[in-house]
């Protein structure tokens, strides 16, 4: 009996061990240096700290779209900083729609990150310095969320309010276009 109970115990070890688990980050690292390729990467190409001399490498921490406790903190980051009053849940209102084919500025990371961080003329303003650079990326993240453009099993939770949309995973890709060329189509 005990040989059998032995066993048993066995086999669940090595099925537990072999489960994944995703990394959930409570409280980011700050990046150690800029050796490390692990932690920083090189300026994002387009950003204004590119241009400024002595201005610090900003973090490329587009990686955070892969991990659905961060997509889920950009939901609720998008609610608390009333980023609906002007995106409207993200189907567009004052601001622009966040969840069609049309992405003005690019649908990359990077892109969205530099929107957030820089704002864009005529609307949207800057929100550098204000949002801790951590949160800008779970915000990135979640925003790609709503067009479909993340895997469909890294999904925010339901959200806090009474909604009776679908959740963010449920969405085609929408596989976004340049606006140039979505303006020639017409």
């Amino acid at each position: 009996m005990t040989a059998r109970l032995l066993a048993v115990c066995a086999a669940v070890a090595v099925a537990l061990g072999g489960c994944y688990r995703e990394k959930r980050e409570i409280q980011p690292s700050p990046p150690t240096s800029p050796e490390d390729p692990t932690k920083v990467s090189a300026v994002l190409p387009g950003s204004s700290a590119a241009l400024r001399p002595g201005s610090k490498p900003t973090p490329d921490r587009s990686y955070l779209e892969e991990n659905a406790f961060a997509v889920n903190q950009g939901k609720r980051l998008f609610r608390w900083y009333n980023c609906s009053g002007c995106h409207a849940n993200g189907g567009g209102g004052m601001g622009v729609p966040l969840m069609d084919k049309g992405w003005r500025y690019g649908h990359e990371p990077q892109a969205i990150y530099r929107t957030i961080v820089e704002g864009r003329p005529n609307g949207m303003p800057s929100f550098g310095g204000r949002i801790p650079d951590d949160q800008v990326w779970q915000l990135v993240a979640y925003v790609r969320s709503m067009s479909g453009l993340l895997r469909k099993d890294v999904a925010p939770s339901r959200a806090d309010a009474l909604s009776g949309a679908p959740p963010e995973n449920t969405r085609d890709n929408e596989h976004p276009v340049p606006e140039k060329a979505a303006s020639s189509a017409h």
